[in-house]
């Protein structure tokens, strides 16, 4: 290991609200206009409007710090803000004014006349180093309609100028919420169109707690099993990912969370051949399972820069909402010290076999929910939750009857989870007029032993 290599590694295992070099980070762009993840290096850049910036400033800074895009002697670059009073007497001005006096936009004509400030008057206040918010200050004096407009149509013309010549860049934290919020509003694809409340849903009904073993059927990028091992805690309880054949499903988007080495290390995988071996048969031999590990690892090797590169810049071509992150140097590779979704140990399968698996989850649009419910739910112990996931009804509709006639588990039901989000301002509080109405099927139920019907009284 070199000497950046062990450096990173201390510093992932340091505090976790403080960005470090080499860290995932998702970057929301004007208040969601856009938003993009990144790996924090000191070459890499991102594109804003026409500005490219570094991203070194970031690097050091609590997750939730806020950045304006300043142009310097040396071209952009991303200047720290610190929170202020202001936003908090724009609102209460807003207010008073909504109070005190009534106005409307009816006289206005919008004839492109008003703006008495050109072009080219303010390509020459940046070249004397104007910054963006002296250009935004210097439209709004020039302007002959702002006075005239309402106190909703000033903060609204304030925003959309902030937004074009002093665009600000937020530094969030990766974890399941916002990473999935984000691949649901670009590629919501690439997720099987799991919403955040039903990922939640998920956890919830398969009892994920620390000290849990959990299975899952990750056919989602990653997403599940990264958000089961954030809710299990560092260093306690299993989430084994299984899977058909002798290749692992990917699941890249666990990169994105910044785990520690602890809870790395509790991110397994295991074939369903080698989980549903009897003691009484021939598992797969210790060489047979490094030979496929092997081959796997070759051609992740390979294409691992190709991979994390396209799922942590979610696609540049995507209408052309999100900017692409590009790098001055080679791109940075990722700590090897331990790494996620390694296969898991020997004694750790046996205990499995024993005991049985605490919980699980399928997220697995394209497997038949039924025969990869009937594969996996032997390996569960008596009275274990567990949840599948669908984008579609009648696959679970399908697996529900058949699990009742077979009579494999109880409490089974089929839920369709809804959510709906609100704009809470002053005197403009209503649902969002453009919203996503989907958010999959999620079928749930408690595993019993085989052909046992439970007796009511």
């Amino acid at each position: 290991m070199t000497t950046n290599d062990s450096k990173e590694t201390s510093s992932r295992n340091q505090n976790p609200r403080i960005t470090w070099e080499g860290c995932s980070v998702l970057l929301d762009i004007n208040g969601g206009d856009r938003v993009l993840f990144s790996r924090l290096t000191a070459g890499s850049k991102i594109k804003i409007g026409n500005k490219n910036c570094s991203l070194q400033p970031l690097i050091g800074c609590p997750f939730g710090s806020s950045f304006q895009v300043e142009v310097g002697d040396d071209g952009p670059f991303l200047s720290r803000i610190f929170p202020s009073s202001e936003g908090d007497n724009l609102q209460e001005n807003i207010v008073s004014q909504i109070t005190e006096e009534i106005r409307d936009n009816r006289a206005i004509i919008d004839n492109n006349t008003a703006q008495s400030l050109s072009g080219e008057d303010i390509e020459e206040m940046q070249r004397k180093g104007a910054t963006g918010d002296d250009i935004v200050e210097a439209l709004i004096a020039n302007s002959a309609t702002f006075e005239k407009k309402t106190a909703f149509s000033q903060e609204k013309y304030r925003i959309k100028k902030q937004k074009k010549y002093a665009p600000r860049v937020l530094l969030r934290r990766p974890f399941a919420r916002s990473i999935c919020e984000a691949y649901f509003k670009k590629h919501a694809e690439k997720i099987g169109f799991l919403r955040v409340d039903t990922l939640s849903l998920l956890l919830s009904l398969a009892n994920v707690t620390a000290r849990s073993d959990v299975l899952v059927v990750d056919m989602l990028g990653g997403i599940i099993t990264g958000a089961v091992a954030e809710r299990l805690g560092a260093g306690t309880g299993y989430v084994c990912s299984t899977y058909r054949g002798v290749k692992p499903h990917p699941i890249n988007i666990v990169q994105m969370f910044n785990f520690c080495d602890d809870t790395c290390r509790r991110i397994v995988h295991s074939s369903l051949a080698e989980l549903c071996s009897s003691d009484g048969a021939t598992p797969l031999s210790t060489e047979q399972l490094e030979d496929a590990c092997d081959a796997r690892s070759q051609q992740n090797e390979e294409s691992l820069s190709a991979s994390v590169i396209d799922s942590v810049s979610m696609d540049e071509s995507c209408n052309g909402n999100i900017d692409n992150v590009t790098n001055m140097d080679r791109p940075p590779k990722l700590c090897k010290s331990v790494k996620a979704g390694e296969r898991a140990p020997l004694e750790v399968i046996n205990a499995w076999k024993e005991n049985g698996f605490s919980s699980m989850i399928i997220a697995a649009p394209d497997l038949d929910a039924w025969s990869i419910g009937k594969e996996l739910l032997p390996l569960l112990s008596y009275s274990a939750p567990f949840v599948i996931y669908h984008q579609y009804l009648q696959p679970l509709a399908t697996c529900l009857h058949n699990l009742q006639i077979e009579k494999m588990a109880i409490n089974l039901q089929i839920s369709e989870p809804w959510l709906r989000e609100y704009q809470v301002l002053p005197s403009r509080t209503h649902p969002h007029m453009q919203m996503s109405s989907f958010g999959g099927f999620v079928l749930s139920g408690t595993r019993i032993t085989g052909g046992d019907q439970p007796q009511l009284h």
